[in-house]
């Protein structure tokens, strides 16, 4: 599965994210947004949702390290499921997430192994 030129940053990927893990990304950008949608399929063929590290190999694949993307958790009330077992990240086009100082988070220079 692969795209050409002609569709740009859209296409269907499979990309290995451990050693019995592929990552089933769809890729879109349109309406303003980067768009992946990622789902796990394990050796024995079974679907699951990603982890963090998965998505993390996936965030750095299709945008660089310093670039900022997001997972939403919208309002129920916004709530779409047409597969299960996938989740995705969003980066708008030309805009800046806002994201909170990083202090709120934690210490920055705390390198816990």
């Amino acid at each position: 599965m692969r795209s050409t030129e002609s569709e740009g940053n859209n296409g269907v990927f499979q990309i290995k994210v451990g050693e019995q893990t592929l990552a089933i990304c769809i890729a879109s950008d349109g309406a303003g947004w980067e768009h992946i949608s990622v789902s796990i399929i394990t050796r024995s063929r079974r679907r699951r949702l990603p982890n963090w590290s998965e998505m993390c190999k996936v965030k750095g694949i299709f945008w660089g390290p310093e670039d900022c993307v997001m997972q939403l958790h919208p309002p129920e009330s916004d709530y779409i499921n047409n597969a299960k077992n996938v989740l995705h990240l969003w980066r708008p086009v030309g805009e800046e997430i806002p994201r909170p100082p990083s202090i709120l988070v934690g210490i920055k220079d705390l390198n816990l192994k």
